[in-house]
């Protein structure tokens, strides 16, 4: 959340420090970088040290600087904080890869889709929460919300969660290079960061232009109506818990598919019917969040399982492409807006939809770890038929030997 409070308010930001639009663009960008640069190079220590004081030191840090955006009147200094509190605010991926070690194998989607929840429900209810107190106070009190939230989650999460020893004994730098070489030798890694790229850039995008869309011609929505929307995402992402029950039992090449084919049915919805009725734009909007939540979580969940020890590198890999993926969603779906209008916009990311699909089929449900191309292993798509399989199957020494 504190990457999305900003960005209702940036007009409110551009007056307070008397400046113009331009002024107050940096704004965003900072925290972006601030973001990007925390995935680099904070998220990797959750396969070096400790867990719990790094989660806990994390979201001390970030909330008390929250609160120097809550006091501060200086632009230069409110930038610099926002570039810091970005890069500390890293905590959600530090705890993904931590939830995944502590759950059993069978359920290890469910708990993955219950934290991974939280980040997209923290992307929406920032800008609802954001726009609203801005609408009937002051921005400043947004910030104070910001830092108390934090503030709480710590105490929380200093009763609740448990320690855990380091699996590995390599240094910071070490840790760093082999992120380096995971990105280019390990190829469901590669094809899970080309999937949330994609996947990323139709997320941002839609909901970067369905501002546009609902506050022109034919809805013409208030700022308070469209920020209000939000909680319509809301509704697909609280379906956390089912999604993340169902990815359990298949594997997780079936899951992504169907989280896949839901993405671009939402955007065909989207982009033949989304000007005539807001009906469509709803189950559009919900149809998004189910596919983009059940295309990330079975995706993570394989991917974890490749190499427990590196789950932190993954993850951080996998998340720094769905924010690339992000930046350029939103960049291209506005440009696209401005030139081509909706359906041109929408209709590119049914294209990114299908370089997903494509993706994905390129590399078969049950290949080998090494597996660039191909389809091999067999065709099972639930775990319990994958599971009967192997055992049904001969081991060679067994054979050799009689």
């Amino acid at each position: 959340m504190n990457l999305y409070y900003n960005q209702p308010i940036l007009l409110e930001l551009a007056r307070a420090f008397k400046v113009d639009d331009v002024g107050v663009s940096r704004i965003p960008i900072l925290l972006q970088a601030g973001y990007a640069t925390g995935l680099l190079f904070l998220t990797p220590l959750g396969d070096l040290v400790r867990r719990r004081p790094l989660v806990l030191l994390l979201i001390f840090t970030s909330g008390s600087l929250t609160i120097g955006l809550a006091v501060t009147r200086s632009l230069v200094v409110f930038e610099v904080l926002c570039f810091l509190i970005a890069f500390s605010s890293v905590t959600p991926q530090v705890l993904i890869p931590f939830a995944a070690d502590l759950a059993p194998a069978n359920r290890r989607a469910t708990f993955v889709s219950i934290v991974f929840s939280g980040l997209l429900m923290g992307v929406l209810l920032a800008r609802v929460l954001s726009g609203i107190i801005a609408q009937f106070s002051s921005y400043r009190n947004i910030f104070w919300m910001g830092a108390g939230g934090q503030y709480a989650l710590m105490i929380v999460l200093y009763f609740i969660t448990p320690d855990t020893f380091t699996k590995n004994d390599l240094t910071y730098f070490k840790i760093l290079q082999t992120m380096a070489r995971f990105a280019v030798t390990e190829p469901a890694l590669i094809q899970g960061c080309l999937i949330f790229f994609c996947h990323s850039a139709i997320f941002s995008g839609f909901w970067v232009t369905l501002t546009f869309l609902l506050g022109g011609d034919p809805y013409n929505y208030s700022t308070l109506v469209i920020g209000l929307f939000g909680l319509v995402g809301m509704a697909g992402i609280a379906m956390s818990p089912v999604v993340g029950r169902l990815s359990d039992g298949l594997v997780p090449w079936m899951a992504t598919l169907g989280g896949i084919l839901f993405v671009i049915v939402s955007q065909i919805i989207q982009t033949f019917a989304g000007q005539l009725s807001v009906a469509a734009v709803v189950i559009a909007t919900i149809l998004l969040d189910l596919g983009a939540q059940t295309t990330q979580v079975s995706m993570i969940a394989g991917i974890f399982s490749i190499a427990p020890e590196a789950r932190a590198r993954f993850n951080a890999l996998l998340i720094l492409s769905i924010f690339l993926g992000s930046v350029m969603g939103t960049a291209v779906g506005t440009k696209l807006f401005v030139e081509g209008g909706y359906k041109l916009s929408s209709g590119v990311r049914i294209a990114f939809g299908g370089v997903e699909l494509l993706l994905l089929v390129v590399r078969g449900p049950h290949v080998a770890r090494t597996t660039w191309i191909g389809w091999e292993g067999g065709m099972e798509l639930r775990k319990r038929d994958e599971a009967k399989r192997e055992l049904d199957t001969p081991e060679p020494d067994a054979t050799v030997s009689e």
